[in-house]
């Protein structure tokens, strides 16, 4: 039986487009859900809807079905329609009449945001640590080959001389950068928004104070409604700095393209890094690089979808809104398994230090010798347009 199931039968074609994936979907969240309705039945136990014993009862249910869940024997039918049914009709099965009251005081609509909350702290959290570990390879791969000089580029072709260090230092800072990004979308989640019903507050004395603290919130979200309408928001932010990471992946997937054609040859990719051809014997491709660098463009797709399901919605919950979470657990996988993957391509990158030494040729050395002249007293673009002519005359 649905949650608002009125004994009004529906038409199962309906049913089954407006559930969409969500049994699949919230398969994920099935135990987020459940440490949250733990959390409400302490709660509804210390404002006295609850007693000792049956909130123990509902919290002993709730854990067994956190283990079914990991077991993969606990499962979301298309009656059901969600994990929130699910795991109500598994609590009124088992503990009767006791189950039916933990649905008190709130609404499926502050339900899944709480839920929402904890699972995409949670994830937020693991891409953190991925990004530490990615950091933490480009700090040895500068301390093994930083001192070994590298041609810079600008358009794509030689600029001036730069270093090992410099290269892999760049990428390190956007990852450092991107952490920042992940600890303000951390803040911004780190409101409790449970005990906010539908988006208009509860009838009913409730404490969520100590909801916040039991789920391990800094606060509580105050405005009710606002929680409704920054569902979308807060995800479209998510998948900003999702896309961000992937963006400076992106990046770093095209410069490991580039230094390692067999033309240039200043990095090297092992043999168990490639892939081949069914045609061409001699073929070793790069494939996760450019599955890595191919995802940027998913990514941003990801995050102008949710931006967009979002636009032009007037205050408060609309189901257009349960499209979101599609977009945002893709993007937890892909940014997740393409900083994994990049690790594992800067922790075994091998340096061709004498293709970089041979890569430095004259004109990488122009502007110094610009900036020689400048030091003995010539104006900079009299100095500018000399070398310049002394490069157009092959020097």
């Amino acid at each position: 039986m649905r949650l608002w199931e009125k004994g009004i039968p529906t038409d199962q074609k309906v049913l089954a487009f407006t559930t969409g994936d969500d049994p699949q979907l919230d398969m994920q969240l099935i135990e987020y859900d459940c440490r949250a309705s733990m959390a409400h039945a302490r709660m509804l136990e210390r404002v006295g809807v609850l007693s000792r014993s049956e909130a123990r009862a509902i919290c002993d249910v709730l854990a067994e079905i956190i283990d079914r869940a990991r077991e993969g024997t606990f499962t979301i039918s298309l009656e059901e329609e969600d994990g929130h049914t699910a795991i109500e009709n598994y609590l009124t099965k088992r503990l009767g009449d006791t189950g039916k009251k933990i649905h008190t005081a709130r609404s499926r609509n502050d339900q899944v945001v709480t839920a929402l909350r904890l699972f995409y702290r949670e994830q937020l959290d693991g891409i953190e640590t991925r990004l530490q570990e990615l950091i933490q390879a480009f700090q040895s791969f500068s301390r093994q080959w930083g001192t070994i000089p590298l041609p810079g580029y600008t358009h794509t072709r030689k600029a001036m001389p730069t270093t090992i260090t410099i290269w892999v230092g760049a990428h390190q800072a956007a990852m450092e950068d991107n952490r920042l990004w992940l600890h303000t979308v951390q803040t911004l989640l780190d409101q409790c928004p449970a005990g906010t019903g539908a988006g208009f507050g509860i009838p009913l004395k409730i404490d969520r104070e100590f909801l916040a603290r039991e789920l391990g919130f800094s606060r509580i979200q105050e405005n009710p409604l606002h929680v409704q309408n920054s569902r979308g928001k807060l995800e479209g932010d998510i998948l900003h700095v999702l896309s961000n990471i992937q963006l400076d992946l992106n990046r770093l997937a095209s410069d490991l393209i580039f230094f390692t054609l067999p033309e240039l040859g200043y990095f090297e990719l092992p043999d168990a890094f490639t892939t081949g051809s069914s045609i061409m014997p001699h073929k070793k491709n790069p494939d996760v690089l450019e599955l890595i660098r191919g995802y940027a463009h998913r990514l941003l797709g990801l995050e102008q979808e949710v931006r967009s399901l979002t636009a032009n919605l007037i205050s408060g919950y609309h189901r257009d809104l349960q499209l979101t979470k599609s977009a945002v657990f893709q993007a937890f996988s892909i940014v997740g398994q393409s900083l994994e993957m990049a690790t594992l391509v800067v922790q075994h990158l091998q340096v061709n230090e004498t293709r970089c030494r041979q890569a430095l040729t004259p004109e990488l050395y122009a502007t110094e010798a610009v900036y020689r002249l400048v030091e003995k007293g010539m104006p900079f673009r009299e100095a500018y347009r000399q070398v310049a002519e002394q490069f157009r005359k092959g020097r």
